[in-house]
């Protein structure tokens, strides 16, 4: 399954904002539920929306603040899509 574009350049970026030993824990755990979040609704790619809501399952409660900031940082607004500030 694949990212739209410009999903996958935002995706791209906040992994870049991970600890570099966390990584590919995290890529590989988000890209998981971001493909499981667009399976369900029987779509092929997967939006920023499973992007967003894939983060905040896949993050730690405790690292959602400094997670909320990234996204601020590169154009993602999460509350559009039912998170709190």
């Amino acid at each position: 399954m694949n990212w739209e574009t410009q999903t996958e350049e935002k995706f791209k970026q906040l992994l870049e904002k991970i600890p570099v030993f966390l990584r590919d824990i995290a890529k590989e755990k988000v890209s998981k539920t971001a493909e499981g979040l667009a399976e369900k609704e029987n779509r092929s790619e997967m939006t920023e929306k499973d992007l967003v809501d894939a983060f905040f399952v896949e993050t730690p409660f405790g690292f959602h603040g400094p997670m909320k900031t990234d996204m601020e940082a590169i154009g993602i607004d999460y509350t559009q899509y039912g998170h709190k500030r």
